[in-house]
């Protein structure tokens, strides 16, 4: 017998020192076309599950906000836009080919002064207590291996009644809805990611990831657990996304 701890990486067991390695490597191999990707596994929809996650965080000017998992900072730009001069967003993401993208995405669109970026770990974030109005993680949760570590990394670093907002894939709430995703997701996408990124390994990971990922109720009572209040969630798109909501007490 093994006393080895593992975790999930899609539908393999792997060592748990082994997955942050693994993610890596996916997200290495993808970063170039991660944006074109996103726009043709979702026909653009993401922008309006990104565009809703914005409104609901309720940012104003002058605060700081931690865009974690950033990618190439689509939710980085609209908050470094309502923050303004004297606010702060902070771009972070463990991957730095992401994380690279992300830099230039934004330096080219013109955003500076008011966005910094940070390779870090979400697990372990290199943030003092008490330091955001508002945390951010879209489609990057499921990736982590310790999801519970994570949540109370990000509990930490907020500001007492701060707000999380996970944005991320989950479990569709109509049957029929479920299968056709479920061969959406294991023969369309695979092939999209062969063709355009010529990578059909890692879009398979993707699609297993998504559905390693705790469904809409059990994030929730994880992220009771973790400490967050008021918690609540939103499903768009019949479930197949989720946006969680919870307050720092």
């Amino acid at each position: 017998m093994s006393d080895r701890k593992t975790t999930d990486f899609g539908y393999e067991q792997v060592a748990v020192e082994e997955k942050a390695g693994r993610v890596a490597d996916v997200f290495h191999s993808v970063a170039a076309r991660y944006d074109v990707m996103n726009d043709l596994m979702s026909g653009g929809v993401h922008r309006l599950w990104k565009r809703f996650t914005i409104e609901l965080a309720g940012v104003r000017a002058g605060q700081k906000v931690l865009d974690i998992a950033g990618g190439t900072g689509d939710l980085s730009y609209a908050f470094a836009r309502r923050v303004g001069d004297d606010g702060l967003v902070v771009l972070a993401d463990i991957n730095e080919s992401m994380l690279n993208v992300g830099r230039d995405r934004l330096t080219d669109r013109g955003v500076a002064g008011n966005l910094q970026y940070a390779q870090a770990d979400a697990q372990y974030l290199p943030f003092p207590d008490n330091t955001f109005d508002c945390i951010t993680i879209a489609f990057g949760l499921r990736n982590v291996t310790d999801k519970d570590l994570a949540l109370a990394s990000m509990l930490r670093v907020l500001k007492p009644g701060g707000r999380l907002l996970v944005l991320e894939f989950s479990k569709p709430n109509n049957p029929l809805l479920e299968k056709a995703y479920d061969a959406y997701s294991f023969k369309l996408l695979p092939f999209m990611g062969k063709v355009v990124a010529n990578d059909a390994d890692s879009y398979r990971y993707l699609a297993e990831s998504i559905r390693m990922h705790p469904d809409q109720e059990t994030l929730k009572a994880m992220m009771d657990n973790a400490g967050f209040v008021n918690t609540e969630y939103h499903n768009m798109t019949g479930g197949v996304v989720a946006l969680h909501k919870g307050i720092k007490p």
